[in-house]
C-alpha cells in the first residue's frame, strides 16, 4: 500500500467534498504549490486511492427515487451459486450498491428504482428469477438522511435538558 502522509490525506479529503478541485484550489486549501498538488493527485490516482471523479446526481433527476434495501440469503455458497449472483447484480442496472455481509443476511443490495412496481418486480425476479436466492427481506428508504458522507436532510434540533 502506497504511504500517505498529511498533505495526501488533506487532498483526499478535500477532493472528497468536492471533486471538482481545480490544482491552484487545491494548492491554495493544502498549502502547496499547484504542480505539487498535481502531482500527488496523479500519485494518488495511480494509487488507487482516488477510484474516480463523478457528479452526485438526484435520485429524483433521473426517476430513480424509490429506494430500497434487499437483504439476500442464497440457497448455499458453492461457487456456481455465488458467481452466478455476483453475475445477476453486475448486471442489474437497478442495484446501486451491493455489500457481502454477516450476519442473518449474506448481502445488502441499495437499489434505486422509479416507483413500488418496479421494486416489487425486482424482488420477484431476485426471488423467483435466480436458483441461487433462497430468501430476501426489503426496507423501503423513507427518508435520505446522509449518504456519501454528505448530510441530505436538515439536522435534526433536539432540545437540550
Amino acid at each position: 500500500m502506497t504511504q500517505i502522509d498529511d498533505y495526501d490525506l488533506k487532498i483526499l479529503t478535500l477532493l472528497q467534498e468536492n471533486g471538482r478541485l481545480t490544482n491552484q484550489e487545491l494548492s491554495d486549501l493544502v498549502g502547496l504549490s499547484a504542480s505539487q498538488c498535481s502531482r500527488r493527485r496523479i500519485n494518488l490516482e495511480q494509487a488507487n486511492l482516488i477510484l474516480g471523479y463523478h457528479a452526485r446526481v438526484s435520485p429524483e433527476a433521473v426517476n430513480l427515487s424509490m429506494i430500497g434495501l434487499i437483504e439476500v440469503r442464497l440457497l448455499n455458497h458453492t461457487s456456481d451459486y455465488v458467481t452466478s449472483f455476483h453475475r445477476m447484480v453486475a448486471e442489474q442496472s437497478a442495484i446501486v450498491d451491493a455489500y457481502k455481509t454477516t450476519g442473518d443476511a449474506d448481502y445488502l443490495l441499495k437499489v434505486a428504482v422509479a416507483s413500488l412496481a418496479e421494486l416489487s418486480a425486482l424482488i420477484s425476479q431476485l426471488v423467483a428469477g435466480h436458483r441461487s436466492v433462497a430468501h430476501v427481506k426489503t426496507s423501503v428508504v423513507l427518508e435520505r438522511l446522509k449518504e456519501n458522507g454528505v448530510t441530505i436532510a436538515p439536522a435534526l434540533h433536539v432540545k437540550s435538558a
